[in-house]
């Protein structure tokens, strides 16, 4: 998949070093918000989070967000959550701009979101290279990342 370089906005908002942001990156680029108006939003959810023993520590713009605020981020953005995958099904939606729609649209693949536009992906980095493995007859085979679900505007 063709892959540009975006930070979201990141560097120009005054942000430096590495950071793992990529809810809040993704979502500035997909809905065109400016990066410091939703990092600041995402940190809002996370206040209103509650702990528990598995839940120690909050949503953070800067080091993760859960799943459950992001959905409820992007629901109340007006976005909709379009499941690719089921528990136990297997893999049937892959980073690929054929199996993807049209648009702007926020893919989940494993620990991580990626903002894709008309098939482009818009990130610090191409997270659909995931190289080649070797099957059992020794030929290579290029393995494609599995997209578990995506958000769509409306």
């Amino acid at each position: 998949m063709e892959w540009i370089y975006d930070d979201g906005g990141r560097a120009n908002a005054g942000f430096k070093g590495k950071t793992d942001d990529c809810v809040c990156r993704a979502i500035s680029i997909a809905t065109e918000r400016p990066y410091k108006e939703v990092y600041d939003m995402i940190n809002e959810y996370g206040k209103n989070e509650r702990l528990s023993k598995r839940r120690t520590k909050k949503s953070s713009a800067r080091t993760g967000v859960y799943i459950k605020t992001t959905r409820k981020i992007m629901e109340d953005l007006g976005w909709k959550w379009v499941p690719t995958m089921k528990v136990g099904q297997g893999c049937k939606v892959h980073l690929i701009e054929s199996e993807l729609p049209k648009g702007r649209i926020i893919a989940s693949v494993s620990r991580h979101l990626v903002a894709i536009i008309d098939g482009v992906i818009h990130d610090t980095y191409n997270p659909s290279d995931r190289g080649t493995t070797i099957d059992q007859y020794g030929n290579d085979i290029t393995t494609d990342r599995c997209v578990y679900g995506y958000y769509v505007k409306g």
